[in-house]
């Protein structure tokens, strides 16, 4: 599973899918830079790849998140990890929300 975040100065890249990319807005209103970003569908035993390829996301910081898995699916297990290591997991039915925002 390849995922993209393009946030300013963040950008990755996406492999074309079969099924409709998925998209949300991410928005770090924490007073931390994310450091690294893991996506994975709900129930997937995997986090796959940090898809922060950056040296990370600042706050007050806001882009798209483009999830090009090829699943058809909405619920996904947010992952975040902050430049000082602090772990954060969040549960989310992306095709609801579409907007993400991360805060202290």
């Amino acid at each position: 599973m390849r995922i993209s975040f393009i946030a300013g100065a963040v950008a990755l890249m996406a492999t074309p899918s079969l099924a409709q990319d998925l998209v949300f807005t991410l928005i770090n209103e924490s007073s931390h830079q994310i450091a690294e970003m893991y996506v994975s569908p709900v129930g997937e035993a995997e986090w796959g790849d940090n898809i922060v390829t950056v040296d990370g996301v600042e706050p007050g910081v806001s882009g798209d998140v483009s999830i090009a898995d090829g699943l058809d699916v909405c619920e996904y297990d947010l992952r975040f990890v902050t430049d000082e290591g602090v772990e954060a997991t969040q549960t989310q039915d992306l095709c609801v929300l579409p907007t993400f925002t991360v805060s202290d």
